[in-house]
């Protein structure tokens, strides 16, 4: 059975590998998009040199990793999954020798490495000679870095695939989506850090999954969160993994009495 799921994510590798002119030309939009964030945050921080824990070179390295690690987390699975049951083709998966959940997170892996390779690293390469990036020289918090950006993927396909299968009930739940793409790069702290906001709403956010997908790994990538904090970060997003399988599996459970195709 692993071996079947190795090949779902070569296959999804593949199929991304087809398209990869477009990924080329959105290594150049995502940088645009940084280069815009560091001019702003240029200007409001003027001579202050700390804001919200950051220098403006962390804050520049912040922008330029989170953006770069959002390539890797991000798919659209929620809209798949979303797709394949207004049109029934959902039921087949019902038959099959696998579980239709991890077969779709594995999908979103293969389309993750796929954008690792090939868009993220040449991509942090792109805004490194642009941008005054600073690069952690402690190879040990590189990998720590990974092994969270690993989980910040496994969390935020979590979420799509909790979206995705609302499906079941909702039939359209188009609107359930945009308002989680837009929670998600908000309360990440992908368009602003979470040291930014005011201090109740970040009471708020601490206790809300999406600081695990962005805000805790850049924090750590940055050296905003050093020391043996690293290590209870991780937990966080160790936990809060956890903690969403749960509502997968009640979804999934409750959706197989759920189903029914529209149109012929």
């Amino acid at each position: 059975m692993l071996s079947a799921y190795l090949e779902v994510i070569r296959m999804r590798f593949l199929m991304m590998l087809a398209y990869r002119v477009n990924y080329y030309s959105g290594i150049l939009i995502y940088a645009l998009n940084i280069g815009s964030y560091y001019f702003v945050y240029k200007a409001i921080y003027g001579e202050q040199a700390i804001i919200g824990g950051l220098t403006l070179g962390q804050m520049t390295t912040y922008v330029a990793i989170s953006w770069m690690g959002r390539a890797f987390y991000f798919n659209n699975l929620d809209r798949e999954i979303a797709s394949e049951i207004r049109d029934g083709s959902v039921a087949i998966q019902f038959i099959r020798p696998y579980n239709y959940v991890f077969v779709k997170m594995m999908q979103g892996l293969g389309e993750g490495l796929f954008r690792l390779i090939l868009f993220t690293t040449p991509g942090m390469i792109f805004i490194w000679l642009l941008l005054p990036i600073q690069f952690p020289t402690d190879p040990s918090l590189w990998v720590i870095y990974f092994v969270m950006l690993f989980l910040s993927f496994l969390i935020n396909t979590q979420l799509n695939i909790i979206t995705g299968l609302f499906a079941f009930f909702l039939e359209n739940n188009e609107g359930l989506m945009r308002m989680k793409r837009v929670a998600v790069d908000l309360f990440s702290g992908l368009i602003i850090p979470i040291s930014f906001f005011p201090g109740w709403s970040k009471s708020v956010l601490e206790w809300l999954p999406f600081q695990a997908i962005t805000y805790l790994p850049s924090a750590v990538f940055t050296g905003k969160i050093t020391g043996t904090a690293i290590f209870q970060n991780l937990g966080v997003q160790v936990l809060w993994f956890l903690v969403l399988i749960i509502p997968i599996y009640v979804l999934w459970v409750k959706s197989k009495t759920r189903l029914f195709v529209q149109g012929g």
